[in-house]
């Protein structure tokens, strides 16, 4: 069995400025809640290698991974997967953005597989990434709205 999601938002930003704040991985830490640290380990043309570390869970453990991430502005869609797997057989994600009427639609798709001796089951996971997806959307969805809108040139009043 595996997992499978995907959660979509709309942003009242311009794509440009949704692609280029999600995709500074170096800054995602100002953009999630989840993430203390997001440290860049190499960039290789689109590709970029990072470390991603999460903030204490309600254990105190602190969770750690390398990920990498392609992205193609042409294409508007991005390509993710865990390259230190942790409890996860994989974990693949989908970024993808399109431009609409209100802004900026954005949408993650993850695939994924739990280990056999992985804590939780792919159940659990689906569960846990689909309610956590919507509160990091709207987290960022709110910080990129609070970026386009203090981008905006001042109204001139007659």
């Amino acid at each position: 069995m595996a997992g499978h999601t995907q959660n979509e938002i709309t942003i009242a930003a311009p794509v440009d400025l949704v692609w280029d704040m999600t995709n500074d991985v170096a800054n995602w830490p100002q953009l999630f809640s989840e993430y203390a640290s997001a440290d860049i380990l190499s960039v290789e043309g689109n590709k970029t290698t990072f470390r991603l570390t999460m903030h204490p869970d309600e254990n105190g453990t602190v969770w750690s991974w390398v990920s990498e991430r392609e992205t193609d502005r042409d294409r508007l869609s991005v390509a993710a997967r865990r390259v230190e797997t942790g409890p996860f057989a994989h974990m693949n994600i989908r970024w993808q953005y399109q431009e609409v009427p209100e802004g900026t639609r954005m949408v993650w798709t993850q695939d994924f597989a739990m280990k056999p001796e992985a804590p939780v089951d792919d159940d659990w996971m689906t569960d846990n990434i689909n309610r956590n997806s919507k509160v990091q959307m709207a987290l960022i969805r709110d910080r990129i709205e609070q970026a386009a809108a203090e981008r905006r040139p001042a109204r001139v009043l007659d």
